[in-house]
């Protein structure tokens, strides 16, 4: 009949509806079978409703290049990975992203070859992380270290007992963050002045014998990725955290909290698909179910001017 997807009985809005309850609100399929029968008065088996979602797959993959290919035109990337349950096995939900556009992956492994499957042949000027070794190799000009996480470490020394060296370290990249938050201010040569100041800092402090074994390990982890450390500071839209990541994957852990788990491999790659479209959608500010309906008629998410 007109105005349904061609072998199926659900229309659009039903189907953009459905897509919404089940990864938006994360609603389990016997509830959500529930759902549209006591507000729709559709009875819906979970079996027609695993269907709908299958069928929904290619056009969700398509959306998801679009944006992968925006993303990769690009000259930064931000990535993070956080673990997700296929079957009975353990696998890594991936996020890639920046600016106006995100991308995730969920794959068995958390190892480079991940990364070298989402770039293909590009390679960003500049990269942000955590500092796991399959995301570090990847930027063109410079990777920057996560330095929310390097502070974790340095409070973990002084909770330790450290208290010659790693105090030091921490009111220094504490400084380092304040000073990104007032880049757009500074004129070039006052961030360049920053950096050398920092630099030389952190030379001194490298000077210091730490107190304790946890104090020699951050040494040691320090001296291994100094020149990760402030390249934000001349490079005005690289970020000092990778915080934006963790907040990208964080609806990705409550789905996984309530849900439990993803029964099939399908499952799994249509939901990092909705996923990529959701959060894209979120930061080009479009509506959700504007989002699906897009999507679904095979519309790119358009950007702002």
């Amino acid at each position: 009949p007109a105005g349904l997807a061609p072998g199926s009985p659900f229309g659009p809005n039903l189907r953009a509806f459905v897509l919404y309850l089940r990864f938006a609100q994360a609603i389990p399929f016997e509830r959500l079978a529930r759902l549209m029968s006591d507000l729709l008065g559709l009875e819906i088996s979970e079996g027609a409703l695993a269907n709908l979602l299958e069928a929904s797959g290619g056009a969700f993959a398509h959306q998801r290049s679009l944006i992968r290919d925006r993303l990769l035109s690009g000259t930064i990337l931000q990535s993070d990975e956080t673990s997700a349950r296929v079957g009975k096995k353990t696998w890594w939900t991936w996020v890639f992203h920046n600016g106006d556009s995100a991308c995730f992956l969920i794959r068995p492994s958390r190892g480079k070859a991940v990364v070298g499957e989402f770039l293909g042949a590009v390679r960003p000027d500049f990269w942000v992380s955590d500092r796991l070794a399959a995301q570090m190799g990847w930027a063109r000009t410079a990777h920057q270290a996560c330095l929310a996480h390097l502070l974790r470490d340095v409070q973990y020394a002084i909770d330790a007992g450290d208290i010659s060296f790693a105090p030091g370290i921490k009111n220094l990249l504490k400084h380092a963050i304040a000073i990104s938050h007032r880049r757009d201010r500074l004129a070039d040569t006052t961030l360049t002045v920053y950096a050398a100041r920092l630099e030389a800092k952190l030379d001194r402090l490298l000077q210091i014998e730490p107190a304790n074994r946890q104090g020699q390990k951050l040494l040691q982890i320090i001296k291994k990725y100094r020149q990760n450390l402030f390249v934000f500071v001349t490079n005005r839209a690289v970020p000092p955290t990778n915080n934006g990541s963790e907040q990208a994957l964080r609806p990705c852990v409550i789905f996984r909290k309530i849900t439990n788990c993803f029964r099939s491999q399908w499952g799994a790659k249509l939901y990092a698909d909705v996923r990529s479209v959701f959060e894209t959608a979120r930061r080009r500010a479009i509506p959700i179910l504007q989002a699906i309906r897009l999507t679904l008629d095979e519309q790119p998410l358009p950007v702002a001017a």
